[in-house]
């Protein structure tokens, strides 16, 4: 019988090699011969055993290992069902094998409260996330990237990639997708020196793959002075690179530091948005000092649970009057103009350099931590 080999996380500090029998695929599905798979915080925070998710809703789970990860998927079509041809596409376009596609991990009932009443945004309580939440105990079996193959069902959203862009550059669909946090943030504009409008100064907690993609997106949309903080160099340039005006390195101030800094360069008001894109919850409070009064901070990174941070309700909240929002997972429908953007800006955004460590499934583990270490951006698993 034909095998499949896929990278395991099969508990918390352990990655095992195993095959898994290749799939019948149904008509309403599909299988991708997979191309890359990007590797997120997410699948560090679950890597390390920090494995609860939605915390608090209805949602709220434990990932359930053993899992395939990868949830930042590219690859071509290897077998379709006849009824996927013509309905798997999210707008309807034919899908053949050979055709490159990008898979939104989030898998949403359409029949709770939050599927019927907010749109885009994946806030279901039944919520199955490709690489995270759908464990690979269950045939198929192939339910993240990091495998030769992965499993579509039928209730999936799936983009076919335009040809011109490479796989190389498609893999960084997702998290791109992840930086629609601004796109809110411009519909509060209305109301008048909130949210984010152009020229706003936007500082970016984290300078990894997550951050430098909203240092890429906030530059797109018109942002003004844009400010980065990191601990490491390596990621601070690319940042400065990538638009960053401003990088501060962590190791080399002080919280009060920074935060003066931060003041001086914005006349001492602070800055307009911040977007915590580091997934530690000590930064939070920082990144709140450093906003203007009713500034806009986005919390992003902690995307599992990890602990807890104190602040003040009084001085950090209702003095300043700032709005504070967190914002879980990125919207279905971002991924087509997302893709849009990518080709439009695809010959003067260096976008293939975010990638910076290839690794094959039998190395995963040393994929894993390469992505963990300050000398590294986008790390992806190649089959």
């Amino acid at each position: 019988m034909r095998k499949v080999k896929a990278a395991v996380i099969t508990k918390p500090g352990e990655i095992k090699i195993q095959e898994f029998p290749y799939p019948s695929v149904k008509e309403s599905d599909m299988l991708v011969k997979m191309e890359m798979s990007g590797i997120c915080g997410t699948d560090k925070h679950t890597y390390k055993g920090e494995l609860r998710q939605y915390a608090g809703t209805a949602a709220e789970e434990d990932i359930p290992l053993p899992i395939i990860p990868g949830h930042e998927d590219v690859g071509v079509v290897a077998e379709i069902g006849k009824q996927a041809k013509k309905n798997l596409e999210f707008y309807g376009r034919e899908l053949k094998e050979g055709d490159r596609v990008v898979i939104c991990p989030d898998i949403i009932c359409g029949r709770c409260w939050y599927c019927r009443h907010i749109a885009a945004y994946p806030w279901c309580e039944n919520i199955k996330t490709y690489g995270v939440t759908i464990s690979c105990k269950t045939p198929p079996h192939l339910f993240g990237g990091w495998a030769e193959y992965m499993y579509v069902t039928s209730d999936t959203f799936v983009f076919k990639v335009p040809p011109e862009i490479p796989p190389r550059i498609a893999v960084l669909t997702e998290p791109l997708v992840v930086t629609y946090h601004f796109d809110k943030a411009k519909e509060f504009y209305s109301l008048g020196g909130e949210g984010f409008g152009t020229g706003d100064t936007v500082l970016i907690q984290g300078t990894g793959p997550l951050g430098l993609c909203h240092i890429i997106k906030a530059r797109i949309m018109g942002a003004g002075q844009i400010i980065a903080i990191d601990k490491s160099e390596y990621r601070l340039k690319l940042a400065r690179d990538f638009g960053a005006d401003i990088t501060i390195n962590v190791e080399k101030t002080t919280e009060k530091e920074r935060i003066e800094k931060v003041k001086a360069l914005t006349d001492a008001r602070g800055v307009d948005l911040v977007v915590e894109c580091v997934g530690i919850p000590e930064v939070v409070r920082e990144g709140i000092e450093m906003l203007r009064k009713g500034g806009m901070y986005f919390e992003v990174g902690n995307y599992v649970e990890t602990g807890t941070v104190s602040l003040s309700p009084h001085r950090h909240m209702l003095a300043k009057s700032i709005r504070l929002i967190g914002m879980t997972n990125h919207p279905y429908t971002g991924y087509g103009p997302t893709l849009k953007l990518i080709e439009r800006y695809l010959h003067t955004i260096p976008f293939e350099r975010i990638v910076t460590h290839q690794y094959k499934i039998e190395d995963a583990e040393d994929a894993i931590l390469k992505s963990m270490q300050a000398e590294s951006m986008k790390v992806v698993i190649v089959p």
